[in-house]
């Protein structure tokens, strides 16, 4: 019996050779792509999954700082004369610990979403060229391996009937749920809801004590104005903390740092940008980057003064950051933490279920060894029910 973690394909005769040709799809060097940079905005602004990490803005500046060998290929495909996907695509010669060659979407330790590119109305085509394109061009690779995926949705569940259709062998080998802010609620309903009265009573009084300390204001900035010296200030901030000791601080490397300011700049010049900032005194002692990509948003990064954690700052930051609720253009903000965040987990309340998918690619023989490779993967750690 096929584990439940895997995708039930539909019935009927499998089909195991692939299609002749995988229309409108292109694998490029990711140096040859830097050129169409209207095309790729245009896309990212129709995308059925936003998906800030892999627009242009951001991709292009990680690219550039972690891949300057030019491994990485830019798969594109073009639909009803227009771009209508891209992602990442990267020939790994490991499967995270073990010697299994495979192709994969490319991610990096400040990559907090997997989901291509897609315009809505295209998912199906473009999961279609690319399970074509992979057969065709398998190279080495054993599989193909796409990691975190947000497992619903529109392009989710395109990928599945794709999958479906093909009676292609995948298997889910990760999930997980991370804290995600949708909600009807205004901000003040909302945090009444998330905490208890006592906590809420525990925070005003932490708010009223930092007021004694000084003048304490919160900015919120749409735009780019002072954004290098916002930036400067967010690095110092996070450095002199747990982070800097640890070397995980972005400051701590030129290319972090550099990702971080060039991301920013992109970000604020296309509207995509929202700084939210708690200062004492005019200084800062709470920021927070978000990326705003209608109809979601990210929370980015986030550093506060830990000479003032009695006050908790990050958190009255986050109490602000609940304002995202009454945009009209934001209807979820993905909070990019890790499961069970000690912090965000204890007010933001929905979750967001995240994955990693592996798909059998190629002809007979490679399928089949793909399907031991699966069974060997769920019996090591079974992932359960949730597709």
């Amino acid at each position: 019996m096929a584990s439940k973690a895997e995708f039930q394909p539909a019935p009927g005769r499998r089909r195991d050779t692939a299609p002749a040709r995988a229309p409108g799809l292109a694998v490029l060097p990711w140096r040859d792509c830097a050129d169409d940079i209207a095309a790729w905005d245009a896309l990212a602004t129709r995308a059925a999954e936003p998906n800030p990490f892999f627009e242009s803005w951001y991709l292009l500046p990680a690219l550039r700082a972690f891949d300057p060998a030019g491994d990485v290929r830019i798969l594109r495909f073009e639909h009803e004369g227009k771009l209508a996907g891209l992602m990442p695509l990267v020939r790994q010669k490991r499967y995270y610990r073990r010697p299994a060659p495979n192709l994969a979407n490319w991610l990096h330790a400040n990559c907090f979403l997997g989901a291509p590119l897609v315009s809505r109305g295209a998912e199906a085509p473009f999961w279609q060229a690319l399970l074509c394109w992979a057969d065709r061009h398998t190279g080495a690779s054993l599989f193909l391996h796409l990691r975190d995926l947000p497992l619903q949705g529109r392009l989710f569940e395109a990928l599945k009937a794709a999958l479906a259709a093909d009676e292609r062998h995948a298997v889910l080998v990760h999930r997980e749920e991370r804290a995600l802010l949708a909600s009807d609620l205004s901000p003040d309903a909302y945090l009444e809801s998330a905490m208890s009265g006592k906590k809420r009573k525990e925070l005003r009084r932490q708010f009223a004590r930092l007021s004694e300390a000084g003048a304490l204001a919160v900015d919120r900035r749409l735009d780019d104005a002072d954004l290098a010296a916002w930036i400067d200030r967010f690095l110092t901030l996070e450095s002199a903390g747990w982070k800097g000791q640890e070397g995980s601080a972005l400051a701590c490397s030129p290319l972090t740092a550099g990702l971080f300011r060039e991301s920013l700049s992109g970000a604020a010049q296309r509207g995509r940008l929202e700084r939210l900032t708690l200062t004492l005194d005019g200084q800062p002692i709470a920021m927070l980057a978000t990326f705003v990509t209608p109809p979601g948003a990210f929370s980015y990064k986030t550093a506060f003064d830990e000479s003032f954690a009695r006050f908790s700052p990050g958190v009255l930051l986050q109490r602000e950051n609940l304002a995202m609720l009454a945009r009209d253009d934001v209807a979820w903000t993905d909070s990019c933490a890790a499961a069970d965040h000690p912090m965000i987990d204890h007010i933001w309340r929905e979750r967001r279920p995240i994955g990693r998918v592996s798909i059998a690619i190629g002809g007979a023989l490679r399928r089949t060894a793909f399907s031991w490779l699966a069974k060997a993967e769920l019996a090591r750690n079974p992932v359960g029910p949730g597709l």
